[in-house]
C-alpha cells in the first residue's frame, strides 16, 4: 500500500477485464461503455463531482497495448548473439513480436484524500453510496461486476482490480476536497476584488474589505465556495 500513499492522498488504479461480448445490436461491450463515458462529457459536471474527497480521476477504455518483446539491441544483447549455446535465430523465433491483451480493460485512475489511515475502503463505499447507478452502468460489462451487489461487495470486487502505484503526481497539498475547495473559491474572488478595487483610495479600500471578508467567510467551508466538479468560472 506504501506505493499508492503519498501523505494523505491515495492513487487508486483499476483495471476491469471487459467481457468479450456484444449486444444484441451487435456492438462490442467495450463500445458501449466508451459510449456512456463519452455522454458523461456532455453532463453539466462528472458523476464522480457527487464521490466524497475525489481530487481528480480519469476514466477510459484499453483496447490494448503495444510492447515489442524483442530485444532492443543493448549492449547485452549484442553479446547474446555470438554465445553459441543460444544462437540468436532460434532466440528469436522462441518469442513473439508483439505482445496483446487478451481483454480490453476499463481503467479508472483516482487520486484521492485518504486521510491519516489512507481510507481506500471508506472511499469506495462513498463512491457506492454517492453513485452506485452510474457504477453499474459502466462496470456492468466487466467480468465479475455480476458479484457485486452492494457497498461491501463493490470493494471487494474493486480491491481484485487494482494494481499498485509506484509513483503518482499528487497536485494537493494533503488538505480535505472541502478546504481546497474553499481556497480555490477564495483565490477567484479575491482575484475579482484586486481589479474591481484598483485606483481607490485606502479608505474606500478597507470599507470594500471588509465587506469582502464578510462576504466570503474564509472560516466557513461550507458555503461559499467552489462546486466539486465545475468545470468553469
Amino acid at each position: 500500500m506504501a506505493g499508492n500513499v503519498s501523505g494523505k492522498a491515495y492513487a487508486l488504479t483499476i483495471l476491469s477485464p471487459i467481457k468479450n461480448a456484444y449486444t444484441k445490436e451487435e456492438i462490442a461491450f467495450a463500445d458501449v461503455i466508451r459510449d456512456h463515458l463519452q455522454h458523461w462529457n456532455f453532463e453539466q459536471n462528472s458523476p464522480m463531482s457527487k464521490v466524497p474527497q475525489t481530487y481528480l480521476c480519469r476514466f477510459f477504455v484499453l483496447d490494448d497495448v503495444y510492447t515489442e518483446s524483442l530485444p532492443t539491441g543493448g549492449a547485452l544483447d549484442t553479446f547474446s548473439d555470438f554465445l553459441p549455446a543460444v544462437p540468436d535465430s532460434l532466440r528469436r523465433n522462441t518469442v513473439p513480436k508483439e505482445d496483446h491483451l487478451k481483454n480490453r480493460y476499463l481503467v479508472f485512475s483516482c487520486n484521492f484524500h485518504g486521510g491519516e489511515n489512507a481510507d481506500l475502503d471508506g472511499y469506495l463505499r462513498g463512491m457506492w453510496h454517492a453513485i452506485s447507478d452510474r457504477v453499474k452502468e459502466i462496470w456492468q460489462y466487466c467480468y465479475g461486476f455480476e458479484s457485486v451487489r452492494d457497498a461491501e461487495s463493490f470493494i471487494t470486487y474493486m480491491k481484485k482490480c487494482q494494481l499498485p502505484a509506484s509513483l503518482f503526481f499528487n497536485g494537493s497539498n494533503d488538505e480535505s476536497l472541502e478546504e481546497q475547495l474553499k481556497a480555490l473559491y477564495l483565490k477567484q474572488e479575491f482575484a475579482k476584488f484586486t481589479i474591481e478595487n484598483q485606483g481607490l483610495d485606502a479608505s474606500a479600500i478597507k470599507v470594500n474589505l471588509q465587506a469582502f471578508m464578510q462576504r466570503v467567510a474564509p472560516t466557513n467551508l461550507a458555503a461559499p465556495t467552489w462546486s466539486a466538479g465545475k468545470y468553469r468560472l
